[in-house]
């Protein structure tokens, strides 16, 4: 095929969860299709929020490699240094963002002079690296994508994460100018898209995230994949797997808890890692909550299977933020049939997109009285079969990695 891709996005493999999986499966599946991919990326952190190995000794270095794929081809990855907080915050995540920015612009000037991109595919956060996707293409031309996983500006203003409106004002014109120079605009929901399109005249386009259902389906014998996990069969599962954060208001999870600490079969299991779960586990400790139990990341391999030993699943974000943020855990949880408790208001594109698929129990988020009954509810739901029937055929339907990299392909590699 000939056609060469650089991916430009601080997010990639090895990294398992979040924006660097789909980057890079994305980046796999167009190697596998003939395409010749670069990629210019860091180390991986996320979601430790530390850069792991092997990759530390080398973190304050540029780097070179090259992957192979079981599947076939290979591609070129080039690794810059970046500024990693151990605790992000807002002032913090922008001196990530600058210090890529920074050492990616060193490294872009070499592609400049020695090879020619026909793409250039640019990922958000951070939203400034469109400027690098911009500046390869003033100069040697190509197509550039500005693929926008999320609204990056939007939560840190309504996080309180930056709160001058002089700052918010002039990062607002300078995403602006990206979006009107880019030649295709596309991002993961339909509301962030709409959203997105009020911007700018660029054309805006969906890409959802999706899952393998090669790798996440529902398995018959729960009870018993229960009790390889170390619970009782009998045991109800009340499951959050994911990044552990601030956008997420994971505390709610605990006040759930003591709620039902009565119910010795309900437990709560926290799954993950970031910046916010030491915090988390002290709160945890000092309730002497004695149902909430904290599990480490699970490998691949076990991920599919831990999954299945949730009766509930929970993905709770903050009021502000599901307009803005289409939660990547959603995907695994739908493909495996699960029975999701999800914190979404009535008017946003989570809501919308849960409502119109009946594929979920909706409570309004922030509202803890609302999120204790939503858990409930779905322990003793007597709909919750039809519901996760229905996430299940979503998935199959509308969430096949194969089935969305194709339409990309068709739509924004070949129009």
């Amino acid at each position: 095929m000939g056609n060469r891709i650089l991916l430009i996005g601080y997010n990639f493999s090895p990294e398992l969860t979040g924006i660097g999986k789909y980057s890079g499966e994305m980046i796999e599946w167009l190697t596998r299709k003939g395409y010749h991919c670069t990629v210019l990326t860091t180390y991986p952190y996320y979601p430790y929020w530390r850069v792991q190995e092997p990759y530390r000794k080398k973190r304050f270095w540029y780097s070179k490699e090259t992957a192979e794929y079981q599947s076939g081809g290979e591609i070129t990855i080039y690794r810059c240094p970046m500024y990693v907080p151990s605790t992000p915050t807002g002032k913090k995540r922008m001196l990530l963002d600058l210090s890529f920015f920074i050492s990616g612009f060193f490294q872009l000037l070499k592609f400049i002079f020695v090879r020619k991109f026909e793409f250039i595919v640019t990922v958000v956060p951070s939203f400034q690296l469109g400027f690098l996707g911009d500046l390869y293409k003033r100069i040697r031309g190509g197509k550039h994508i500005y693929h926008i996983q999320d609204l990056q500006i939007e939560v840190a203003q309504d996080l309180k994460m930056i709160t001058s409106n002089r700052v918010l004002n002039l990062l607002f014109r300078m995403e602006r100018s990206i979006l009107e120079r880019s030649d295709v605009v596309s991002s993961i929901s339909e509301a962030m898209v709409a959203k997105i399109g009020k911007k700018t005249k660029t054309r805006v386009q969906l890409f959802p995230n999706w899952v393998d259902t090669t790798l996440f389906f529902p398995l018959p014998e729960k009870d018993t994949v229960k009790e390889q996990f170390g619970f009782k069969s009998s045991d109800k599962i009340i499951l959050y797997s994911g990044a552990i954060g601030e956008k997420q208001g994971l505390e709610s999870i605990l006040l759930s808890a003591r709620e039902l600490a009565s119910r010795e079969e309900v437990k709560y299991i926290i799954c993950g890692t970031g910046p916010y779960k030491a915090k988390l586990e002290a709160s945890a400790w000092q309730m002497g909550l004695k149902n909430v139990i904290f599990f480490p990341l699970q490998p691949m391999k076990k991920f599919n299977a831990f999954l299945n030993i949730a009766d509930v699943h929970l993905v709770i974000q903050k009021a502000k933020a599901s307009d803005l943020v289409m939660p990547s855990k959603l995907t695994s949880i739908l493909a495996v049939g699960g029975l999701a408790v999800i914190t979404a208001n009535k008017g946003s594109g989570l809501y919308d997109l849960i409502d119109k698929y009946q594929m979920g129990i909706l409570v309004d988020a922030e509202n803890q009285v609302a999120l204790n009954e939503g858990i409930k509810r779905a322990l003793s739901s007597e709909n919750s079969s039809k519901i996760c029937t229905n996430a299940l055929q979503y998935s199959e339907a509308y969430l096949s990695k194969k089935q969305i990299m194709e339409s990309f392909e068709k739509s924004i590699l070949k129009d």
